[in-house]
């Protein structure tokens, strides 16, 4: 009897402050009339969209060397790769031997988990910002290279990102030194 009484306070409570500000925004706004598209929703900096490919300014091609490591630490298995041998390898102008031909994700069964970021050794895949991608038929959730490298410039551009491996390392004392590659470290 008592929690009877004790949720019929809760729920007189939470109906008296229906006068304020709601938390959720509704989507898409049905008070738009003219037919003008809202703003999408902001979000935060470590949020976690769709996985995108990332490319390499600095060479002109891919970080991705489709070692496929990614696809055999996705739970759900959404993603294929072929890779091929990189043409700038044999012009040495590019230290990757091989390189992504084709990748593929089906964003119907990715899970968002992360763990392909996580496993990657060639800082080759982000989770972007992207998280309105729907489409009406079934297999439209399939990306393809070109497309999800078209994503990851995008995340690139709008986060200033920088690859892990070249980011910049502030010791505690002093001023801040270049973080090194495992390569160059060994090196004097």
């Amino acid at each position: 009897m008592f929690n009877s009484l004790k949720g019929l306070v809760v729920t007189l409570v939470s109906t008296m402050n229906g006068l304020r500000a709601p938390v959720t925004r509704q989507y898409p706004d049905s008070g738009n009339l003219l037919g003008k598209r809202d703003e999408p929703t902001p979000v935060k900096d470590r949020f976690m969209g769709f996985p995108a490919l990332t490319w390499d300014d600095e060479v002109g091609e891919p970080f991705c060397t489709s070692c496929m490591v990614c696809i055999r630490g996705c739970p759900t298995q959404c993603m294929t790769s072929v890779m091929k041998d990189n043409p700038l390898h044999e012009q040495e102008k590019s230290s990757r031997r091989k390189i992504v031909d084709s990748f593929e994700i089906n964003l119907n069964r990715c899970i968002l988990c992360g763990i392909c970021v996580e496993v990657c050794n060639f800082d080759a895949i982000v989770m972007s910002h992207e998280h309105e991608m729907s489409t009406s038929n079934r297999n439209g959730d399939r990306l393809d290279l070109p497309a999800l490298l078209e994503i990851g410039f995008k995340f690139q551009k709008d986060t200033d990102w920088i690859p892990p491996t070249k980011r910049v390392k502030v010791p505690k004392g002093g001023a801040a030194e270049e973080s090194k590659t495992p390569a160059e470290a060994e090196s004097p």
